[in-house]
């Protein structure tokens, strides 16, 4: 499992403001025998909202300096 992101706390937070319940943190999936760690798990349980019951896994990840994608695309 990895270090939190910088942005963690903030992430969860506006996630929180619209509505998402943080189920997970973080969340462990299991596929075949390989496991799996995402940032977050969360489900929206508001009523009448289009995004009911909905589930959604977030992953974080901040670019604070240049990466070899960024070299990749300035060439």
């Amino acid at each position: 499992m990895s270090a939190k992101d910088i942005f963690h706390v903030s992430v969860c937070s506006a996630l929180e403001k619209e509505g998402w319940t943080i189920t997970h943190d973080p969340l462990y999936l299991k596929v075949d025998e390989d496991k799996l760690y995402v940032d977050l798990g969360a489900q929206n349980n508001l009523l009448g909202a289009e995004k009911y019951g909905q589930k959604i896994a977030v992953e974080i990840k901040c670019f604070l300096g240049l990466s070899l994608i960024n070299q990749f695309h300035e060439a």
